[in-house]
């Protein structure tokens, strides 16, 4: 996956989080709007979108976060 992919997804991810959204409907959110993008994609750009705008939107940043480490631990579960 290219950077340039990366961001797009990163911006769609953090346009589409929310203190209420669940990781299900955050991933479902993101595919709505980039359809070939698979889950393990989402997760990767998630975490560039934290190292990107970490300082920008840190309640943002943060439930990104959560969000990417739970799903990365449920890829090697």
């Amino acid at each position: 996956m290219k950077e340039q992919d990366l961001k797009e997804l990163g911006e769609t991810i953090l346009k589409e989080t929310r203190a209420d959204i669940t990781p299900n409907q955050l991933i479902k959110a993101v595919m709505k709007s980039n359809p070939q993008a698979t889950k393990k994609e989402i997760v990767r750009a998630a975490f560039y979108a934290v190292i990107a705008h970490a300082g920008n939107e840190p309640e943002k940043a943060g439930i990104v976060q959560d969000f990417a480490i739970t799903q990365r631990a449920n890829e090697n579960e």
